[in-house]
């Protein structure tokens, strides 16, 4: 990993509980490898996270340049086997609130650049009443097949729906989420020639009119205690083949239980799908890797982003 200045800057943050390293990069002067990402996600070798959030200025980043004139700040989002990754929900949330609590942005609406393009976020300034949900629009949902998926886990089978959320998701829905087991291996997703770059998998139980249970097994991370986009994406095969309490054309908000808590899901008149819940910055310190020393050397200190 190469920065133009030494030690870097880093916090940890968390979306219901997915948790995520952030380094702030303004300029676009850190270089990270797969490898560099590996070794800090990695919860013995590094620091330890779901993914890592890269906060660079659209200005700086090629990839987003063509998107400064609506955004000021590109998420360079990586996830921990090192591979980039188009979008994600939580953490595109723990960066917006990192930017208003650094004095970055100030509270309220703005957008947000990705390699799914443009997000609007929406973030309250801090109270005594209220203490960190962010909302974030995640475009309109896409299903466009194919037909035939199949999920397996835990022994069983399952037929399975494709979501684009900006990502690809695999969902299923199942009696009880233990059916999956204990998802250390990854399900298999057949057909393999449906995912070339891999698929995160949902398992989803209606728990309700407007109320889902979801397990995720998120792609180039494993099970994760939230995702974002899978639920977003468990919402839309709910109103795809379940009709859950589906809104005909009404808008309608729903919960959406994860291990790691519970997101909201609000889906428009039009379709439109916001993600509300949790985001929180928990710490932060200096990171000085050293090519002489295997791992990152980290000096902790209080949560405080400026």
């Amino acid at each position: 990993m190469t920065t133009a200045t030494a030690p870097a800057v880093f916090l940890k943050g968390h979306g219901a509980q997915n948790d995520f390293l952030l380094l702030p990069d303004p300029h676009g002067c850190l270089h990270l490898t797969p490898e560099d990402v590996r070794r800090l996600c990695d919860r013995r070798l590094g620091i330890g996270a779901d993914g890592l959030l890269r906060a660079v200025r659209c200005a700086a980043a090629p990839e987003a340049a063509a998107m400064a004139g609506e955004a000021g700040w590109f998420m360079d989002y990586r996830n921990p086997d090192g591979t980039d990754a188009q979008m994600c929900g939580n953490g595109i949330r723990v960066l917006a609130r990192y930017l208003v609590d650094a004095g970055h942005q100030p509270p309220g609406d703005f957008a947000l650049a990705t390699r799914a393009g443009l997000r609007h976020v929406h973030v309250r300034a801090r109270s005594l009443e209220f203490a960190g949900e962010v909302a974030v629009q995640m475009g309109h949902p896409r299903l466009p097949g194919p037909d035939g998926i199949r999920v397996s886990a835990g022994g069983r089978s399952w037929p399975a729906l494709h979501v684009d959320m900006g990502n690809p998701h695999a969902v299923a829905f199942v009696d009880d989420l233990d059916d999956a087991g204990d998802l250390r291996t990854p399900p298999t997703v057949t057909p393999v020639s449906a995912y070339p770059a891999g698929v995160s998998v949902e398992f989803v139980v209606v728990r309700g009119p407007r109320h889902l249970a979801v397990r995720v097994h998120e792609r180039g991370v494993g099970e994760t205690r939230a995702c974002g986009t899978g639920a977003c994406a468990a919402v839309a095969a709910a109103l795809a083949h379940t009709g859950a309490g589906a809104p005909s054309g009404a808008p309608a908000r729903y919960a959406v239980d994860l291990p790691g808590g519970r997101l909201d899901v609000d889906v428009a008149s039009d379709g439109t799908m916001q993600l509300t819940g949790p985001a929180a910055i928990v710490a932060r310190g200096t990171l000085n890797p050293l090519p002489s020393i295997p791992g990152p050397r980290i000096g902790w200190s209080p949560a405080r982003a400026r």
